[in-house]
């Protein structure tokens, strides 16, 4: 009678950061693309708003930068502890890649309204400043998130 040996071999694969918490997100050029943003963002916000100004202009560099700083800081931590793989619902890099790219064109224009309405006020015109930065790097965050999302298609009839 012939015997007939199953082997099975597991592999179990662990992280070194504990698994709630994504720490190595922290130092990666994304993590700290997004960290980035969110301290500019918040210092152009704070130059602008110390200035104590009731121009509507200036309002709206507060709230879309205070917007954005919020969303920006919701998707740090959304990555930092690793939500994106519990809320499968949601296509995150669209979803992210659309924020970008309202984000960069919404705070490109309020930088370029405070900046024109600044009148030599150092706190609005280091705002405008803290708002390009924040624009640049926000341009920085649509380039890569766009390699991502519709980066290297397959075409023609090779597939």
């Amino acid at each position: 009678m012939p015997h007939t040996v199953i082997t099975t071999t597991s592999t179990t694969t662990s992280t070194a950061d504990g698994g709630f918490c994504n720490i190595a997100y922290v130092r990666s050029f994304q993590g700290l693309l997004k960290i980035g943003q969110v301290v500019v963002l918040l210092i152009a916000f704070l130059c602008v708003h110390c200035a104590h100004l009731a121009d509507s202009a200036y309002r709206y560099f507060e709230v879309v930068t205070a917007w954005f700083l919020v969303v920006f800081f919701f998707f740090f931590l959304m990555y930092l502890f690793r939500l994106q793989s519990k809320i499968t619902c949601i296509n995150w890099t669209l979803t992210e890649f659309l924020h970008y790219a309202v984000g960069g064109i919404l705070v490109f224009i309020a930088s370029i309204v405070v900046a024109v309405n600044s009148y030599g006020i150092s706190s609005l015109v280091a705002g405008s400043v803290f708002g390009f930065m924040a624009t640049f790097l926000i341009a920085i965050s649509i380039w890569t998130s766009y390699k991502v999302t519709c980066g290297s298609q397959p075409t023609g009839a090779a597939v």
